[in-house]
């Protein structure tokens, strides 16, 4: 298990409707990347802002295939999420 000290922050996230998110920076204590398109499954749109001090991180990757992802956590060094398929997805993500 990685620790906590060295999962990947999300270095940006371009996607302001979510509520996490404070001027391009993620406030989520962490993120989960999951779904068929590498979609940040914390993305959520409410009308108010929260999360914790401080930069997110990655807390879990579901998607298996990508080359980053190393039993189910993220290797990479840092992570941007912005909209792709979905409205918020890891653009970091890479097939093997």
């Amino acid at each position: 298990m990685t620790a906590a000290q060295s999962l990947p922050q999300v270095q940006n996230c371009s996607v302001t409707a979510c509520s996490y998110n404070e001027g391009s920076s993620c406030h989520a204590g962490a993120i989960t990347i999951a779904g068929d398109n590498a979609a940040c499954g914390t993305f959520v749109e409410i009308s108010f802002r929260g999360g914790v001090d401080g930069n997110g991180v990655v807390g879990a990757c579901h998607r298996s295939e990508c080359k980053f992802n190393d039993k189910l956590e993220c290797t990479a060094s840092s992570v941007k999420i912005g909209p792709g398929k979905d409205v918020a997805d890891c653009l970091t993500y890479e097939a093997r």
